[in-house]
């Protein structure tokens, strides 16, 4: 059932990427079919631009007049790395933040355009060998002044050692911060009203777009912005429950089966 869609946003892991993190050979080609047809691929990732510069060189798509959302909304980029807008974290707010870590127990890395500090925390970080195109130092919070640019907080864990300390996390945090599992292994701190779905909505802005022209495919709690803002929001197999039931379309292909390569054949070719 062809749509009028002029904009793809893909999340990347456990989306467009297989289990190997790669783009296969399939999702490619039905990537460029697209593009031939005068739709937007956005890359909508919670990386920055450093860590996908891989598959921005995979699909031919590093100039700029392609964009990318990175930081989970946090900046829209042109592919050649200039911004478009940019929210980030203020010190006070990630002071707040290390604090809540440490009482949880949890690590604490912060994310500074192409850095990663790992500060002094209870538990070591995993968030280095999930992430490894990223370059990453020790630094703490005491280092850093208000001049410092913080565009997002991760705590990267073990899954259960995560999904027990969430509920723990105070109502007030929940207030002021906009907090999400990324990956199973990784809770997200952002700026209050920081999300895919921001993101898409400002990119939209510039190139004349409406949210009705954009179909948003993905899997994880991050996602869910962007799929419910989305004119159609787009959930894989293998997607959570939770972005199953927020979803227009569910996919009976996984990122493993090259389920973007069945939704682009589907819904744009």
């Amino acid at each position: 059932m062809k749509k009028d869609i002029r904009l793809l946003a893909l999340d990347l892991d456990g989306t467009l990427l297989n289990n190997k993190k790669e783009i296969s050979e399939l999702n490619r080609q039905a990537i460029q079919s697209a593009r031939k047809n005068g739709v937007h691929v956005v890359l909508t990732t919670g990386r920055p631009l450093l860590g996908i510069q891989p598959y921005l060189d995979v699909l031919k798509t590093r100039s700029a007049d392609e964009f990318s959302i990175t930081y989970n909304g946090g900046l829209i980029q042109r592919n050649d790395g200039s911004i478009l807008s940019k929210k980030t974290l203020n010190l006070t707010e990630a002071l707040d933040i290390k604090a809540l870590t440490d009482e949880l127990g949890i690590p604490c890395d912060i994310l500074s355009e192409e850095e990663v500090f790992e500060t002094d925390s209870p538990r070591p970080s995993l968030y280095h060998t999930i992430n490894t195109y990223m370059h990453f130092q020790k630094r703490n919070l005491d280092e850093m002044t208000e001049e410092t640019v913080i565009n997002k907080i991760v705590a990267s864990t073990d899954q259960e050692v995560l999904d027990e300390k969430i509920p723990e996390i105070p109502a007030i945090y929940k207030e002021k911060l906009e907090i999400f599992k990324t990956q199973a292994k990784i809770l997200e701190f952002m700026p209050q009203g920081v999300n895919k779905a921001y993101g898409l909505a400002e990119l939209c802005k510039t190139l004349g777009l409406t949210a009705e022209q954009v179909a948003a495919c993905g899997d994880e709690e991050n996602d869910l912005s962007m799929i419910g803002w989305a004119g159609t929001g787009v959930a894989m197999k293998n997607a959570s429950d939770e972005v199953k039931a927020s979803a227009d379309v569910i996919l009976d292909k996984t990122n493993d089966e090259d389920g973007i390569a069945q939704f682009i054949e589907d819904y744009i070719l």
